[in-house]
């Protein structure tokens, strides 16, 4: 596969991830109302995500409330925020970069800094994919933890929503652009540099010597 070839399929996959990442940004799935005990049969369901907080009738009808203040998240989510952002902030900046320096376009005449624009979008794709990784691993390993806990009231208990498997897949997506370009976003080698030239001084070293 050529390397205009390889950027292209990164960009699809860095295009997907980015999607994802922000729709597991704005979406109120992280967490959900676990239905155990005697929660089987309710009335209403509550979702928490990152900004918002809806309650979610048996009828359908779906009520949602910003969260009055950030103190308001646990550590999870408040860092979710602030890491899901920055994981977008970075999928942007680097697709930007590999777009400008790809094969596949002319927005960098200069061929010898392509692979390195390459190369960092690469690692740009890498630390976003971290980035969303971090929170929504997080976040599943509180709810989980949560949920096997007895001390926990079951009305309280939750379950792990759409926006964290969305978010694993997202990150997932991310890493495999940006392993895909760090191994194909590779310097190329000039055949003309670096050659040595010998000359031969041995009729200079050679003393004169006079026979008779």
């Amino acid at each position: 596969m050529g390397s205009a070839a390889v950027q292209i399929v990164c960009v699809s996959l860095g295009l997907l991830g980015l999607v994802g990442v922000v729709v597991a940004c704005a979406l109120p799935h992280w967490k959900v109302t676990s239905f155990t005990g005697n929660n089987i049969v309710t009335a209403q369901s509550n979702q928490e995500g990152l900004w918002t907080s809806c309650v979610v009738q048996s009828t359908g009808q779906q009520q949602c409330k910003n969260y009055d203040s950030l103190l308001e998240l646990s550590p999870e989510l408040q860092a979710g925020r602030a890491l899901t952002i920055i994981s977008c902030m970075f999928c942007c900046l680097s697709l930007l970069i590999l777009f400008c320096g790809a094969d596949f376009t002319t927005c960098v005449e200069n061929e010898d800094a392509k692979p390195k624009m390459s190369l960092v979008a690469a690692v740009g794709l890498l630390l976003a994919g971290l980035l969303v990784l971090i929170p929504v691993s997080w976040t599943a390993h509180i709810v989980v933890r949560n949920f096997n806990n007895p001390l926990v009231p079951a009305n309280q208990k939750r379950e792990m929503g759409a926006c964290i498997y969305l978010g694993w897949g997202a990150g997932m997506l991310l890493l495999l652009a940006g392993g895909l370009l760090c191994c194909f976003s590779r310097p190329k080698s000039g055949g003309s540099g670096g050659t040595a030239k010998y000359y031969s001084n041995s009729a200079a070293s050679a003393p004169n010597k006079n026979y008779v």
